[in-house]
């Protein structure tokens, strides 16, 4: 952290600033901040409550219907609220970066990635075309994308999540902005990448540029923040120095985040290693295994690439098995391969004691309800048009179940996952992301699975919601005898709520094994650097050229 004092003035400064839409009451009130040069301040708090406002009003992208009256609200000494679109064009990109939490929405899917990152270059710099495609790879590669060439030349859709985001951050710092803006940048992004992206804007805000970063994960904050202001309902509760608000805070509700933030990130298992590994065997039957898997495709360029190597799993009733690894790493491809959605080059598929390929089409849709699937962002998984009541009747009416019966189905549904049956008729769209998680976990269990495949289910929530959400599958396992195979980029959460973890790399399966031993004694290298780069609100880091050397 920089802790430099400047005498040129905060490069940032907001004094009472509010914030409101048409003619609903202010989503911000009276929020007054300083970014000083040099610095990284982060916004912390739950969803709703101004942090992508206050972001958003500092990048001029509040929108059209927003209402803004603020004391005072400058960057570099230029009073924003003077600038007119043209200004703000000229500004964005060349002096403020803002990186958005949504790269599939934030990147045009018609552009090629390549010149999604070089546009700022165009618009901003006296670069030729050469000189600029040299960048774009320079770019590229130090945001930790492998094969810039070909992921230049790539389109968004063909990209994973963690490579969108990348490609997204890329952009935001090709012209070396003074302000970068960081609206949740590490969400989707796996431990070493995560690792690598902040200690690539750490290096940048070593150069004098400013970071202003939102985000709801707390370990991201205490390993890049200089400051915190706590943001509650459009008004800021606390701010201070990171040691100070993390580690001795004075606002009921910042302890009450940081509370949830240790419960289910920092909870290590306490169980001595051979009862944990003698539970691990005493499990249920097998419900579901993969044997032997591979896949290969042809990319973009011509050349076909094996994305998924002779790959082995089992999982036992009442079990969660973790699995974890980097993007492109084989955990989507996999997954896609269980669910009987592509057709493996090789290896078999049994679920509940059923082999994929000697099923004809009708047996597989009988035996598909047997494996449910619970999705990082369930409102994309929605018809926005549907009632939460239409979501589940349509569940219910796949399963089988007579029409009669939706109704009180329904409802038990509902009460499984804790939530009101009043919420029947409300659309997804208008409930919060806990609420819509809940949904989307009720509706996977209309067919009363055997498997539910959790992929990333928590990684876009508050981590208030997050311990929410984590409670509830623990205890929807134990009540259902529910096997759950648990994706998800964050090891922490995995620690927290799996019995067997399975390492991936490359498509290939280099280590699985208990929990307790795989975070204990891990043997192979990358799992190695997976558990080193995991941030935690208390350890002391490596200098930031230690991640950045992370082999991707």
């Amino acid at each position: 952290m920089s802790g430099n004092i400047h005498t040129l003035g905060p490069l940032v400064e907001i004094r009472d600033l509010t914030v409101a839409f048409g003619q609903a009451r202010p989503v911000l009130h009276g929020v007054s901040l300083q970014i000083e040069r040099g610095e990284c301040l982060a916004i912390v708090g739950e969803s709703g409550s101004g942090k992508s406002v206050t972001a958003r009003t500092l990048a001029g992208l509040t929108g059209k219907g927003a209402r803004i009256e603020a004391a005072k609200l400058a960057f570099q000494g230029t009073d924003l609220r003077q600038l007119d679109e043209r200004s703000w064009q000229r500004l964005r990109g060349a002096r403020i970066g803002f990186v958005m939490q949504d790269a599939l929405g934030a990147l045009d899917p018609l552009r090629r990635v390549g010149a999604e990152v070089e546009e700022p270059l165009h618009l901003h710099t006296m670069l030729k075309a050469e000189a600029r495609r040299l960048r774009v790879l320079e770019l590229l590669r130090a945001v930790g994308v492998p094969e810039p060439e070909l992921r230049a030349s790539q389109y968004p859709w063909q990209l994973s999540g963690g490579l969108r985001q990348r490609a997204l951050i890329a952009s935001a710092i090709a012209c070396n902005p003074q302000l970068i803006i960081a609206d949740e940048p590490t969400t989707a992004l796996d431990a070493t990448v995560q690792a690598q992206i902040i200690a690539l804007l750490e290096n940048l805000r070593a150069e004098e540029n400013a970071l202003l970063m939102v985000s709801h994960d707390l370990s991201v904050v205490a390993r890049l923040a200089d400051r915190v202001a706590v943001m509650h309902h459009g008004v800021i509760v606390e701010q201070g120095s990171t040691e100070q608000v993390l580690h001795d805070p004075r606002h009921a509700y910042t302890q009450s985040l940081l509370r949830a933030a240790r419960a289910v990130h920092f909870q290590p298992q306490r169980q001595p290693l051979a009862l944990v590994e003698a539970q691990a065997e005493n499990l249920g039957e097998v419900v579901l295994e993969a044997c032997g898997l591979s896949k290969s495709f042809v990319g973009p360029d011509g050349r076909r690439r094996t994305v998924l190597k002779e790959a082995s799993l089992q999982l036992r009733r009442g079990e969660t098995l973790g699995v974890v690894g980097e993007s492109g790493s084989g955990k989507t491809t996999l997954t896609r391969l269980i669910l009987g959605l592509e057709s493996a080059d090789s290896g078999e598929v049994w679920i509940a004691g059923q082999r994929w390929t000697q099923l004809s089409d009708s047996q597989k849709r009988q035996a598909r309800r047997a494996v449910q699937v619970v999705f990082q962002d369930p409102q994309s998984s929605f018809d926005p048009r549907y009632t939460v009541q239409r979501v589940l009747f349509e569940a219910l009416s796949v399963a089988g179940l007579p029409r009669r019966a939706w109704r009180g189905r329904a409802e038990q549904l509902l009460q499984l996952v804790r939530l009101d049956a009043a919420l029947l008729a409300r659309r997804p769209t208008d409930l919060s992301g806990g609420q819509r998680q809940r949904v989307a976990i009720a509706r996977a269990l209309a067919s009363e699975p055997q498997v539910l495949i959790c992929d990333e289910p928590v990684s876009a929530l508050d981590v208030s919601v997050q311990a929410q959400i984590l409670e509830l599958l623990g205890d929807l396992k134990q009540r259902l005898g529910l096997a759950c195979l648990f994706i998800s980029h964050d090891l922490g959460v995995i620690n927290h709520v799996s019995e067997r973890v399975l390492v991936m790399k490359d498509g290939q399966v280099v280590e699985m094994g208990t929990v307790r031993a795989v975070f204990d004694r891990p043997a192979h290298a990358y799992t190695r650097s997976l558990i080193a780069a995991i941030p935690t609100l208390d350890a002391e880091y490596p200098p930031a050229e230690f991640y950045l050397q992370i082999a991707i």
